[in-house]
């Protein structure tokens, strides 16, 4: 059964096949940048539950959250609410995002910045740190093992971290089989699109240590994010929370259990 993933992978692998850059020279120029700031430092180090702040203007499941949000006034706001990373959808076609989004908001700030996007050539890789992305997503359930590999080398080879994507234990396993040292358990199911709780709490106990944890989706407020940290992890990713949020500086406060629910 095709999964809602499938049809947004297709439409960027059918993007990726038109691609004419060299990727050598795409690998010189992105090994050239200045240093990224250390995306899986910046979680391994929080104090407490580090808060990735998502960037997000719509999303195929919810339609419009915030879609005329400002990515540089939003970012000010996430660093001033104590969050240790920011994310930004760039997909534009599914998410309404952009690669300005993430440099309007990395310019702004000093927070490491992931490029929340649907990997599928090493010619993503490069460009996430072309535009000035600190970390990259590979999502496991969108490649193939000798993709995964090859894209976390060049990841590497360019100077960004990897966040990988999994949704259950043979994805997990597999993960940790390519060296990945940064994880991010997706709450939501790829069949029915909704979210188990479950599968993060199970999840976290397989992940071993010296692997930085992080949860994404579906985490509503203060009690969600308590069980994941109590779980073992790290970090959480919100997204729809906080850009929908009237007050996303106070909404961090309860996810990291600064204040009441």
């Amino acid at each position: 059964m095709p999964t809602y993933l499938d049809s947004i992978v297709t439409a960027h692998r059918v993007a990726a096949r038109g691609e004419l850059r060299s990727l050598g020279a795409l690998i010189a120029s992105a090994s050239n940048l200045p240093p990224a700031r250390g995306f899986r430092d910046a979680v391994a180090t929080a104090d407490g539950l580090a808060i990735i702040a998502e960037i997000k203007r719509r999303s195929p499941s919810k339609g419009d959250l915030n879609v005329n949000l400002d990515p540089a006034d939003l970012a000010m706001t996430y660093e001033d609410g104590g969050a240790a990373c920011l994310s930004v959808l760039t997909d534009r076609q599914f998410f309404g995002g952009s690669a300005s989004d993430l440099t309007e908001a990395r310019a702004v700030t000093k927070l490491p910045v992931l490029r929340k996007d649907f990997t599928v050539a090493p010619h993503d890789v490069c460009d996430a740190r072309l535009m000035g992305a600190d970390c990259v997503l590979l999502i496991v359930a969108a490649l193939n093992p000798g993709e995964l590999r090859d894209f976390l080398g060049v990841a590497t080879e360019v100077g960004l971290d990897a966040l990988v994507e999994v949704h259950d234990e043979p994805e997990l396993e597999l993960a940790l089989e390519i060296g990945a040292t940064l994880i991010g358990v997706n709450q939501r199911d790829l069949f029915t699109f909704q979210v188990d709780h479950e599968r993060a709490l199970r999840l976290a106990a397989a992940i071993p240590d010296g692997v930085v944890k992080v949860a994404e989706s579906g985490v509503r407020g203060g009690a969600d994010a308590r069980a994941l940290h109590d779980a073992g992890y790290h970090a959480v990713l919100v997204g729809e929370t906080l850009v929908t949020a009237a007050d996303p500086v106070h909404a961090i406060h309860e996810l990291r259990g600064e204040v009441h629910d």
